[in-house]
């Protein structure tokens, strides 16, 4: 049962930094839906020429936003988090 006083949800910082780890994880398989996207969204038919440029700048284009997308996410996630505390760590024998 819930004592008077607690708060009824998780702190704020601690959700925050568990959703932020769970959308880092997920990059890849980001990446990689969108990597294999690309060719269902070409229609041959249409044009028959290669399109190897635009492949290109797709594939690096998704790259660059995973990257983006990694930095930005990971930013909250440098500072350690607040509710550690320093008697968690092992001690070191002498």
């Amino acid at each position: 049962m819930k004592e008077p006083g607690e708060p009824l949800f998780l702190a704020d910082e601690g959700y925050r930094r568990r959703r932020a780890t769970d959308a880092v994880r997920l990059l890849p398989f980001l990446g990689l839906l969108l990597w294999l996207v690309f060719p269902l969204l070409r229609d041959p038919a249409t044009t028959p020429e290669n399109e190897t440029a635009g492949a290109v700048l797709y594939v690096f284009g998704v790259w660059i936003g995973l990257i983006i997308c990694a930095a930005s996410l990971s930013r909250p996630l440098r500072e350690p988090p607040d509710d550690v505390d320093d008697q968690s760590a092992p001690e070191t024998q002498p």
